[in-house]
C-alpha cells in the first residue's frame, strides 16, 4: 500500500506560486467580493491561514462592517465629558470618578453560543468581559447580565435558561466577583434566539490604564494563561455571523470551554504584572483569538510584528496554523513586554502557576508575520485585517407593517370594568413572567463577595463601594425593552436609555457614561437595518442631549431564524459615581408614616406596556413619549434628595407602572401602603400607565416640606399619594391586596419556570459561606444592613451603613 503524501504547508511563497489553488472562503463566511479584497491587499491568493485571520476578523461579530456607518455617530454626536478618559476603539472605556480613581466598564453579547451550548456559552461571556476590563488594567469588581429568554412556558426556554444561568453563576461564583445586577425578560420572539449580554466593571488608579498596542521594536510578545486547544474555533466570530434557520444554526463550531480558576490565575498575575510595570501593551484573546490579538495589537502599534505560531502552546498537537489562529480558547492574554522585564514577566507568572510563552517580537517594520516551524505562513499588513475590513451601507427601508403596528392604538382595548377587575388585573400583572420576582435566579449569584456591594438585586441599580476610607462609589444599570422599540425604534432606545438613566439617579449616584449591546436581527434585511439605524440615531442624540458619553459597547446582529427576527432589543448600561454610599437610596418601605409621593406627570400611556401583553396579548401603538429635559431633573432632584437626606426610598417607574413599583417596594421592605388617586386620573390610568421621568418616594414626615419646596422650585411636579402602612397594599375607593397574597402572586413563578420546589425566601441575603462581615455591613435588604432611619431634624444623616 502506497504512503500517504503529506500536505503541503501553504507558505506565503506557495500561495504565490499557486494562484489559482481553490480556497474555502464562502465555508469560512467570506462573500465573494471580500475574498477578491483579500486578493488584491496581498497580491496574491491568501494562505490557508492568512483566509483564516481574515475570515475571523472580518466577520459582523469583529468588525461591525454593517454597523460602522450607524455607530460613528457615536462619534460624531459626542457630548463634551471631563470625566471621559479612554473612549471607543480599546477594549472598554474609561471614566474618572474622582480622588485618582477611574472605572472601566463594557457590556457583550454572547448570544449565539448560549443557544447552541447555554452553560459554557454564558459561562465564557463572563470569561470573556472580565479579561477586557482586566486588560485596561483595572481589577474587575462586578458582573451584570440583561437576559432575554422565549415565552416562560416554551420548551426551549426550559432547555436554555437553567443552562444559562448556571453557566453564570459557576463562572462569576469562581470568579469572586459579586453579580449586582441585570434584568431577565421573556418574549416569544427571543425563542431560538436567546440574548446573553454580560457587563463588568472594574476600578484602577488613572495611571494604571493600559492599552492595546504594540510598540518599541525588539519588544517581546509574550502568550499567557491557559494553553490553545480546539475549542471554540471560529466560535463566537462565526456563529454570531449568521442567521439560524428554522432547525438550529446551520453551522455548529465547538463552543468554547471555560475554566474560571484558570482565570482567576490569570487575573491576580496580570494584576501583579501592571502593579510592576512590566508591560507596554496587552489585549485579551477573546473573538477571533491570536487572530485578533496579534493584529490589533500590531495594529495600534509603531511597527509591525513577527510571531513563531510554533511556540504557542497547545492542548492538542494536531492543530494547524489556520486552527490555532481561529482557535477561541478561554483564560488567554497577550503582552508586549520591553526584553529587560521578560525574566520578572516569566517569574511572576510561575508564581500564579500561568504559562507563559514568548511567541514572538515586535518589529521595525509594518507587516505582520507569521511563521510556522521556521515557514512563513502569515505576510499582512495588520490594519487590513484589524482595522480596514468592509464596511456597508446596507440598504435600509421604513418596514411596510410599521404604520399599521403604531395604528393598533391599545386604547381600543378593554379596560377593567370595575375595581374588583382592576384588583383581578393587578394581581396577574405583579405574578406574569416579566413583573414576578427574579430571586430564584439571582440568588444562584454572589451578590455579596468581597465585601463591597451596597445595592443588588432587586434593587433599581447596583452600587459597589469602592474606596473604604472615604465611601466613594458607583452604581450601574442596564435596561432595554424590545416591545417599546418595536413600535418605535428611535424612541425605544431613548427609553432604554432614560430608565437605566432613572434606576442610577435613584440610589442617589450621578450618571456619568454609557455602555451599549445592541441586539437585532438579520443586517440582510432592509427592515432590520432601518430598526438599528432609527435606534443608534435616538440612542446617540439622547445622550447628547443628557450629556453621556457612549465608551463603547458592542453589536449583535444575526438574531434571526428563518425569516423571523427578535424584537430590536438595544441593551443600555449607565454608570453613575455617588461620592458616599452610606447616602444611598434603597427600594424598600420600611417605615410606618412614611409619606409617598409620585414625582413627574403620568398621561394615557399605554402603547407596548405590561398591562397590553399581560391581559391582552397586544403590542401596537406608540411607546410612551421621552422628555429628556424632564429627566434630567428627575436625576437631579433624586440624587439631591438621596445626597441631602430628604427621602428614605426612591424607585423608579417603567414596565408596569405606579402600581408594580409600589407593589415591589412594599415586600421588600415587608411593610404596606395605602394610595389615593390624584383628582383628574382614573384609578387604571394612575396604576398602570407606563408615562416616563416618573418616580416614587418614601419620606420621613419631617422632610415633606423641604423636599416639596425643592421639587417646586425646579418645576418637578411632586403629588403626595399615600402614606406607608399596614400590611396590604390599598387603593383607596378601589380595592385591597394583602401583602402576603401579594407575595404569593409574585414569587411562584420561579419554581413553576425552574421545575423544582420553591426556594427559600432570601431576603437580599448573601448565601452561606460568601461575602464576610462588609457584606453583612453593606447589602442593603440583608438582616444586617438596612439603612437606619433617621429623624428629620438629623441633617447629617447616613454617618454609618449599619442601625
Amino acid at each position: 500500500m502506497p504512503a500517504q503524501s503529506k500536505p503541503v504547508l501553504d507558505t506565503v511563497k506557495h500561495a504565490a506560486d499557486t494562484p489559482e489553488a481553490a480556497q474555502p472562503w464562502a465555508e469560512l463566511g467570506l462573500k465573494e467580493d471580500e475574498y477578491q479584497r483579500i486578493r488584491e491587499i496581498l497580491g496574491r491568493r491568501p494562505t490557508g491561514a492568512e483566509l483564516a485571520m481574515y475570515s475571523v476578523m472580518w466577520s459582523e461579530h469583529c468588525s461591525y462592517k454593517s454597523s460602522k456607518v450607524h455607530l460613528r455617530q457615536f462619534g460624531e454626536k459626542a457630548p463634551t465629558s471631563d470625566a471621559l478618559l479612554v473612549g471607543i476603539g480599546e477594549n472598554a472605556g474609561v471614566v474618572d470618578v474622582g480622588q485618582g480613581y477611574a472605572v472601566t466598564f463594557k457590556v457583550e453579547s454572547h448570544n449565539h453560543p448560549s443557544y447552541v451550548e447555554p452553560y459554557q456559552g454564558a459561562a465564557t461571556g463572563v470569561g470573556g468581559i472580565v479579561r477586557d476590563i482586566l486588560a485596561m488594567g483595572a481589577r474587575p469588581i462586578g458582573v451584570m447580565d440583561p437576559l432575554r429568554f422565549g415565552a416562560a412556558d416554551h420548551p426551549d426556554t426550559r432547555r436554555v435558561l437553567p443552562g444559562v444561568v448556571a453557566g453564570i453563576g459557576g463562572y462569576g461564583n469562581c470568579l469572586g466577583l459579586p453579580n449586582i445586577g441585570g434584568e431577565v425578560v421573556f418574549d416569544p420572539c427571543y425563542q431560538g434566539n436567546p440574548l446573553v449580554n454580560a457587563l463588568c466593571v472594574g476600578v484602577m488608579r488613572h495611571e494604571d490604564i493600559h492599552l492595546a498596542k504594540a510598540a518599541g521594536a525588539g519588544n517581546k510578545v509574550i502568550l499567557y494563561g491557559a494553553r490553545t486547544g480546539g475549542d471554540g474555533i471560529g466560535g463566537v466570530s462565526v456563529l454570531a455571523s449568521e442567521t439560524f434557520d428554522s432547525g438550529g444554526p446551520a453551522k455548529r463550531p465547538a463552543v468554547q470551554v471555560g475554566d474560571p480558576f484558570q482565570e482567576k490565575l490569570l487575573i491576580e498575575c496580570t494584576l501583579e504584572i501592571f502593579a510592576e510595570r512590566l508591560v507596554t501593551g496587552i489585549q485579551d484573546l477573546g473573538g477571533a483569538g491570536l487572530s485578533c490579538a496579534t493584529s490589533e495589537l500590531a495594529s495600534a502599534g509603531s511597527g509591525g510584528m513577527r510571531v513563531e505560531l510554533d511556540a504557542v502552546p497547545l492542548r492538542d498537537s494536531s492543530l494547524s496554523p489556520e486552527e490555532i489562529l481561529m482557535s477561541e480558547s478561554q483564560e488567554r492574554m497577550c503582552a508586549v513586554v520591553e526584553p529587560g522585564k521578560v525574566d520578572r514577566f516569566l517569574e511572576i507568572c510561575a508564581k500564579w502557576d500561568v504559562i507563559a510563552t514568548v511567541i514572538g517580537e515586535v518589529t521595525e517594520g509594518d507587516r505582520l508575520e507569521i511563521y510556522w516551524h521556521g515557514e512563513q505562513v502569515v505576510d499582512v499588513p495588520p490594519r487590513t485585517v484589524a482595522h480596514e475590513g468592509p464596511v456597508y451601507e446596507r440598504p435600509y427601508a421604513r418596514p411596510t407593517w410599521q404604520d399599521a403596528l403604531q395604528a393598533d392604538d391599545p386604547a381600543r382595548l378593554a379596560r377593567p370594568a370595575d375595581a374588583a377587575e382592576l384588583r383581578a388585573q393587578v394581581l396577574r400583572l405583579v405574578g406574569s413572567p416579566n413583573q414576578a420576582d427574579v430571586s430564584w435566579i439571582t440568588d444562584q449569584y454572589d451578590r455579596y463577595v468581597l465585601g463591597n456591594t451596597v445595592l443588588a438585586q432587586p434593587e433599581d441599580s447596583g452600587m459597589l463601594r469602592i474606596d473604604e476610607e472615604t465611601n466613594l462609589g458607583v452604581a450601574l444599570a442596564t435596561d432595554g425593552n424590545g416591545r417599546y422599540a418595536k413600535l418605535d425604534p428611535y424612541t425605544g432606545a431613548q427609553l432604554a436609555l432614560v430608565e437605566a438613566y432613572r434606576n442610577v439617579a435613584a440610589g442617589g449616584a450621578k450618571p456619568l457614561a454609557v455602555t451599549d449591546c445592541l441586539n437585532f436581527g438579520s443586517p440582510e434585511d432592509p427592515a432590520v437595518m432601518w430598526q438599528f439605524a432609527e435606534a443608534t440615531r435616538g440612542l446617540a442624540d439622547a445622550c447628547l442631549a443628557l450629556g453621556l458619553p457612549v465608551t463603547g459597547g458592542n453589536v449583535s446582529l444575526y438574531n434571526q431564524t428563518g425569516e423571523t427576527a427578535i424584537h430590536p432589543t438595544p441593551v443600555v448600561g449607565v454608570l453613575g459615581v455617588i461620592d458616599d454610599v452610606t447616602r444611598r437610596t434603597p427600594m424598600a418601605f420600611r417605615t410606618e408614616g412614611q409619606l409617598l409621593y409620585l414625582l413627574g406627570e403620568t398621561h394615557e400611556e399605554f402603547g407596548g406596556s405590561a398591562w397590553t401583553d399581560v391581559i391582552h396579548g397586544h403590542l401596537g401603538g406608540l411607546p410612551p413619549r421621552v422628555d429628556l429635559e424632564r429627566e434630567r431633573l428627575l436625576g437631579e432632584i433624586l440624587i439631591a434628595a438621596s445626597r441631602d437626606g430628604m427621602i428614605d426610598a426612591a424607585h423608579d417607574l417603567s414596565d408596569g407602572g405606579l402600581i408594580q413599583a409600589v407593589v415591589e417596594s412594599c415586600l421588600r421592605g415587608g411593610k404596606g401602603a395605602r394610595l389615593v388617586v390624584p383628582e383628574g386620573l382614573s384609578p387604571f390610568t394612575f396604576l398602570l400607565s407606563e408615562s416616563t421621568a416618573r418616580a416614587v418616594v418614601a419620606l420621613p414626615r419631617g422632610e415633606e416640606v423641604r423636599f416639596t419646596d425643592m421639587c417646586a422650585a425646579r418645576g418637578l411636579p411632586a403629588t403626595r399619594i399615600g402614606v406607608v402602612d399596614g400590611a396590604a397594599v390599598e387603593v383607596q375607593g378601589q380595592f385591597s391586596l394583602p401583602l402576603d397574597e401579594l407575595r404569593e402572586a409574585h414569587e411562584r413563578r420561579g419554581p413553576a419556570l425552574s421545575g423544582g420546589a420553591p426556594r427559600p425566601r432570601a431576603g437580599g441575603r448573601r448565601p452561606p459561606g460568601t461575602g464576610g462581615a462588609a457584606a453583612d455591613v453593606l447589602a442593603d435588604g440583608s438582616p444586617h444592613g438596612p439603612r437606619r432611619p433617621v429623624p428629620s431634624a438629623d441633617r447629617t444623616r447616613h454617618q454609618g451603613l449599619v442601625s
